[in-house]
């Protein structure tokens, strides 16, 4: 089968003036957000949970309880995806629901007993795995990257 030179040819000129691939900003992002992960995701299995279940689980261990609204917000996962993992949490005993009493659409959610047990038992596994990233990228690096994501997601929350 005969590919297309087009597919392969770089040397032509681009219609719109546009950053090469390799340095486009969502690209690094996802990309240093899939290396940092591979360091979780193997010890969220072995306890039993996917990345964004522990992103739940993460967020309301300093919680009372929270909205499902503010859930969202809080851990970065979209209203549709939200309601499956909550029922999987919730049927597993990790988290509770309460319908919010003056609107029966709406509830709130809380970590339960289990889940805090879960979370406990997962705690020391993550923050060895901080430590690792630490020792390999430095600590005050790791802290001034911290403070620069805030300062980017500042900045372009308010274009």
């Amino acid at each position: 089968m005969k590919r297309s030179s087009a597919l392969f040819d770089n040397s032509h000129e681009r219609a719109l003036p546009m950053r090469d691939f390799a340095h486009s900003l969502p690209m690094a992002l996802l990309s240093a957000r899939e290396v940092v992960m591979s360091q979780f995701r193997p010890m969220l299995r072995e306890h039993g949970v996917t990345e964004q279940q522990w992103r739940v689980l993460r967020a309301l261990v300093d919680l009372v309880e929270v909205e499902v609204t503010e859930l969202a917000k809080r851990s970065y996962i979209l209203s549709p995806s939200l309601s499956r993992i909550l029922q999987n949490l919730e049927e597993r005993g990790l988290v509770k629901r309460l319908a919010v009493q003056s609107d029966q659409r709406r509830a709130r959610i809380s970590i339960s007993e289990k889940g805090r047990r879960l979370f406990d038992a997962i705690a020391p596994y993550s923050e060895a795995h901080y430590d690792k990233i630490e020792a390999a990228f430095g600590k005050n690096k790791l802290s001034e990257l911290h403070t620069l994501l805030r300062e980017l997601a500042t900045s372009l929350d308010s274009l």
